[in-house]
């Protein structure tokens, strides 16, 4: 992977390999790192939000603070330190390019101590940087042979969990402080070298419905500890993530977190919910979750060649779209904020206004395809569609 050699760690591109240097380095933005929200970053909401929107941003708060500790000691099963996050953290922020985000993490990174320098701690940290990059920006880059890298520099599967956990997150992060910059009018600042997410391959898709089976060992119920065993009782009875609790309790903290958000914005298997459905299939469809994708299309109860239409592609759903302008403007607005969330203003809303949509109707929707960019990137991170 290519390695930017920058003079210390304030700057967003951080190193890749470590560095040790006399003068003291500070942030972009070092304020960036004392803000009291962790998660909306000090963004500022209407009294209606801040009401209306409290019980799910408390619990992504909450996410925040268990996947990005102030300290985070290093043990044989959890290897990640405080920097290993948050130069991950910095990673993902870099690729989707959202200003704010990017102030805070690099503002945190700074003062962290990095790795030593030896051959092993640079190859770890230019294998997880290289990780983080790829599933943030083209999750489908993510196979075996990734899984089995991260292996080879001594990530445990608690480790791996985490490490997808807090990639996904983050994405989370980027897209809900984008909408709410939007929903506000705020400028988008264009960063240079910042590349818009290409939608996966139409072959993926093409093969029908496929299940999705981990790629590592799940936690045996007979060694689980009680807050294990309270967290799968929990989120094995969610439909989105039967499949991924048995393995995301090796973080039992960071799973409690997702079990409690996803109910919130996942449709349950008796609603329906045709604009959530378009949503969760879109996102699948550019991200490149096919088991995912085929969970939604089992529950679509729309206009029946939709889902096949995306399955096509891109000139397949517009050609689609063209009699149906109220999904026209919900997959204009999450194309851009799946593929580009740095790039998602206030231009991306207007249609939704237009077909009748609120500010409430319209947040809960794009809200919904962050968290589902969070778990298409468990799914292609930690399993196959098979």
């Amino acid at each position: 992977m290519e390695q930017r050699r920058i003079s210390g760690k304030g700057h967003w591109y951080h190193e890749t390999q470590s560095s040790r240097s006399d003068d003291a380095v500070l942030p972009l933005v070092p304020e960036a790192a004392f803000i009291q929200d962790r998660f909306l970053l000090d963004l500022a909401l209407s009294d209606e939000q801040r009401g209306v929107e409290s019980n799910w941003l408390s619990i992504a708060r909450k996410a925040a603070e268990c996947l990005l500790p102030e300290n985070s000691p290093v043990t044989r099963l959890n290897t990640l330190s405080c920097y290993d996050r948050l130069s991950t953290a910095l990673t993902v922020a870099q690729v989707y390019g959202v200003q704010r985000l990017c102030n805070h993490y690099a503002a945190r990174l700074a003062p962290q101590p990095g790795p030593d320098s030896s051959r092993e701690s640079n190859r770890r940290l230019t294998q997880i940087t290289q990780y983080a990059r790829q599933l943030a920006s083209q999750p489908t880059l993510i196979d075996d042979n990734s899984r089995q890298q991260l292996d080879e520099v001594a990530l445990s599967v608690n480790d791996i969990v985490t490490f997808n956990q807090l990639i996904g997150f983050i994405g989370f992060q980027a897209r809900v402080i984008a909408v709410f910059q939007a929903l506000q009018g705020l400028p988008v600042r264009w960063l240079p070298g910042i590349d818009m997410q290409q939608d996966a391959s139409a072959e993926l898709f093409l093969e029908g419905d496929k299940s999705w089976q981990p790629a590592f060992p799940e936690v045996e119920l007979r060694y689980a500890n009680t807050e294990q065993l309270d967290v799968l009782n929990f989120s094995e009875t969610q439909p989105a993530l039967r499949e991924l609790s048995g393995l995301l309790v090796n973080d039992a903290i960071a799973l409690h977190s997702l079990s409690q958000l996803t109910p919130l914005f996942y449709p349950a298997v008796a609603q329906e919910d045709d604009d959530t459905i378009l949503v969760g299939l879109l996102t699948a469809r550019i991200n490149g979750s096919v088991s995912c994708f085929s969970d939604f299309a089992r529950a679509w109860r729309g206009e029946s060649h939709l889902p096949e239409a995306m399955r096509n592609g891109e000139r397949a759903l517009q050609a689609w779209c063209h009699n149906h302008p109220r999904e026209r403007a919900i997959i204009q607005a999450v194309r851009v904020l799946t593929r580009s969330p740095g790039s998602f203003s206030a231009a991306q809303l207007q249609p939704l206004f237009e077909q009748g949509f609120n500010e409430r109707e319209i947040l809960q929707l794009l809200v919904s395809s962050g968290l589902y960019g969070w778990l298409n990137r468990l799914k292609i991170g930690l399993g196959n569609a098979s």
